[in-house]
């Protein structure tokens, strides 16, 4: 039987931040978060034996590679210490998680450091649009095409309005959920901004299409941030629950996790769907796998859903791939307010992408520190009552990387 992995706690930056701004660096952000992780988890920097970082572009956005090597410079402590970085677009941090709790998993270390990060405003908007191209196939997808994931988000709506049909105005009550929600959360990008669910319906100079049917209220945000969680073998968490006075009954663990990757052109993988009542069926895979090891027969026995809205088509797609609904009828969980924040499944009490932000590499840690505070009571004024069991979808690419998480106590 797999060790099981517990989930300490970790620490997020401010996603509001512009570190270019500061004139920091991008190891600047990686400090700040694995000083707050230790901080906040009163973990001894001694006592950790692995340490994993989730990461997209750092090459193209901070001239930077070699990441794993830069959690030995957050401490003293951390000299020798055996690192690795991982990429998978938009799942980076994910890839990251996963590495860190198979290790757990596998008996090798005690104690695993994640951190996901990424420093996205050093460049102007369309060079970072370029950039992020790479996560699809860049020679046929993206090169020469402004904003190609957009695009490449807009032809999903395009798949499901073909099969299903598609209305703009529920894509539109996404987008308000999201950015409602954000504003519960201190730490998300949005939290300050304006935004109703008739600005995210209209169409014109005050909300530019992108492209397709993609408007800037159905795009996630282009942040600056980093995230450290800390994974567990029960041995460690034993400990450490003694030490804090804690029951070890309720510090969360990683029930169960999927993971499947589709073809990486969103051409071939619509192909490949054909005939299967999911537009991603990968991706449904990968959930219906975490379920399957968390021994959970259905979504309804989650408290709520952190999902990847790195377009409202995204999250449009994840209501019906989590069951939710049945395939194709995503709109109906959104005219009964099933995913708001009272409703009977909240999705992204934190403001998910659109809300929170999305800094590429560390969205899959995010996540899962976001999961943690809903399971352990400390998610503030987002905290959804009662929580017991947090779903995580974390997508890389576009609908190529699939990374899925069930958290509990």
């Amino acid at each position: 039987m797999a060790e099981p992995v517990y989930v300490l706690g970790g620490y997020q930056t401010d996603f509001a931040r512009n570190w270019t701004k500061e004139g920091k660096h991008v190891t600047a952000m990686m400090r700040e978060a694995v000083e707050g992780a230790l901080t906040e988890t009163d973990i001894d920097p001694k006592e950790v034996q692995t340490g994993h970082v989730g990461n997209f572009a750092a090459e193209l956005y901070s001239m930077q590679g070699h990441l794993g090597a830069f959690l030995v410079d957050t401490d003293p402590a951390f000299s020798g210490l055996p690192t690795g970085r991982h990429e998978a677009a938009c799942a980076s941090g994910s890839i990251a998680m996963l590495a860190a709790a198979s290790e757990i998993e596998a008996k090798r270390y005690g104690l695993a450091m994640v951190v996901g990060v990424e420093q996205m405003k050093t460049v102007d908007p369309k060079t970072g649009g370029d950039y992020l191209g790479t996560a699809a196939w860049y020679e046929l997808e993206a090169k020469g095409v402004d904003f190609p994931f957009p695009k490449l988000f807009g032809k999903l709506g395009d798949e499901y309005d073909k099969r299903y049909g598609l209305k703009d105005e529920h894509l539109a009550h996404i987008s308000a959920v999201n950015y409602a929600n954000g504003k519960k959360n201190p730490l998300a990008q949005t939290r300050n901004w304006y935004m109703s669910e008739e600005h995210a319906r209209y169409k014109g100079q005050y909300n530019d299409t992108i492209g397709g049917r993609i408007k800037i209220t159905d795009c996630s945000q282009v942040t600056d941030g980093a995230v450290c969680v800390f994974l567990a073998n029960k041995k460690y968490a034993t400990a450490y629950a003694e030490r804090r006075g804690l029951d070890l009954a309720k510090i969360p663990r990683i029930l169960g996790w999927g993971h499947h990757t589709a073809p990486m052109r969103f051409e071939d993988k619509v192909a490949e769907s054909q005939g299967n009542k999911y537009v991603l069926p990968h991706t449904r895979q990968a959930i219906l796998d975490a379920m399957k090891r968390a021994r959970i027969k259905n979504c309804w026995e989650l408290s709520a859903i952190e999902t990847h809205d790195c377009f409202t088509t995204s999250e449009y797609m994840a209501i019906d791939h989590f069951g939710l609904t049945k395939p194709g009828k995503s709109w109906q969980a959104i005219e009964e307010g099933v995913i708001d924040f009272g409703g009977k499944l909240p999705i992204n009490p934190s403001g998910g992408l659109i809300g929170a932000g999305h800094p590429v590499g560390a969205t899959g840690v995010r996540q899962m520190l976001d999961a943690y505070k809903q399971v352990t009571e400390k998610a503030g004024d987002y905290q959804v009552d009662g929580a017991k069991k947090v779903g995580i979808l974390n997508i890389g690419g576009s609908g190529t990387t699939s990374c899925v998480f069930i958290v509990g106590a």
